[in-house]
C-alpha cells in the first residue's frame, strides 16, 4: 500500500489517544495519530515523524501521523489501519479462490475470510509495532477484543475451518511476534490456547517506506520453532 502525499516533522507531544502535537517547517501542528495504542516508546519528544497530508479540506487536523523512526532501531509504521490493507494485498497474490474480508463469524467480524478449493479460511489480523530486543510483542495495550478473536478462531476450527492470526510486523528487522503478557497475560492466556486448537500463527514480514508498506516475506510459527514458508526475495 502507498500513502498519496507525505511530509516529515518533529513529535512534540499527545494530548490524548486521538492527537498529537508535531512541529512542521519549525511550525506547531495538531495532528490526528492514526493508533490508539499506547506508542509510548516510539512517540517520543523531537522524534522523527511523518505524516500523511489529508485529502479532505474540511477536516479539523489537516495531517494523519502514521509513521515515526525509533532511535537505533529504524522506521515503524503506526497506521493502524494499514495492517489490514496490506494484508489483503498479500493475500492477492497467495491464489485462494475468495477472499472476502470483514467476514460475520459467531459473535464477531473476523478480517478475511478465504477459500481454495472446498477449504474455507478465516484469518485475523493484527499490526505489531512494539519491539523489544529485536523481537515483536503484542498487544502494547490490553485488547478485550483481541482475545475475543483468538476464541472465536479456536472454535471455527474445530468447525472444520483452517484458522490463522496473522501478525503485520510494521517494521524491519523483526521476525517474530510474541504476547505481551507484561501488559496483557489474558492475551497471552488466549493465543496459547488457540495454538493448541490448531489456530496457526503467522507472521507477515513489510518492507517499510516513508510512503507505503508492504509484505516481503512471511513465516509459521512452528510448535518449537519458527518455520519459514516462503520469501520473496
Amino acid at each position: 500500500m502507498k500513502y498519496q502525499k507525505v511530509i516529515e516533522g518533529k513529535f512534540v507531544d499527545r494530548p490524548n489517544r486521538f492527537i498529537a502535537h508535531v512541529k512542521i517547517d519549525g511550525e506547531l501542528q495538531t495532528v490526528h495519530v492514526k493508533n490508539t495504542g499506547r506508542c509510548r516508546e516510539l512517540l517520543l519528544p523531537d522524534a522523527a515523524v511523518y505524516l500523511e497530508v489529508a485529502d479532505n479540506p474540511k477536516r479539523k487536523t489537516a495531517y494523519d501521523l502514521i509513521a515515526v523512526y525509533k532511535e537505533n532501531f529504524g522506521l515503524i509504521n503506526i497506521d493502524s489501519q494499514a495492517p489490514n490493507k496490506v494484508a489483503k494485498e498479500w493475500l492477492e497474490t497467495q491464489s485462494f479462490d475468495l477472499i472476502r474480508p470483514e467476514y460475520k463469524y459467531g459473535n464477531s467480524r473476523i478480517d478475511f475470510y478465504m477459500k481454495k478449493g472446498q477449504q474455507e479460511y478465516l484469518m485475523e489480523v493484527k499490526g505489531c509495532t512494539l519491539e523489544r530486543d529485536g523481537i515483536g510483542y503484542f498487544p502494547d495495550a490490553p485488547t478485550e477484543r483481541g482475545v475475543k478473536h483468538l476464541r472465536e478462531l479456536a472454535e471455527a476450527r474445530k468447525a472444520g475451518y483452517e484458522c490463522i492470526l496473522a501478525f503485520v510486523i510494521q517494521m524491519e528487522g523483526v521476525e517474530e511476534v510474541r504476547a505481551n503478557v507484561m501488559t496483557y497475560p489474558e492475551f497471552g492466556k488466549a493465543l496459547e490456547e488457540a495454538g493448541a486448537a490448531g489456530v496457526k500463527i503467522w507472521f507477515l514480514m513489510c518492507k517499510v517506506e516513508k510512503d507505503g508498506l508492504s509484505v516481503k516475506d512471511w513465516a509459521q510459527r512452528a510448535e518449537t520453532a519458527e518455520t519459514r514458508l516462503h520469501s520473496n526475495g
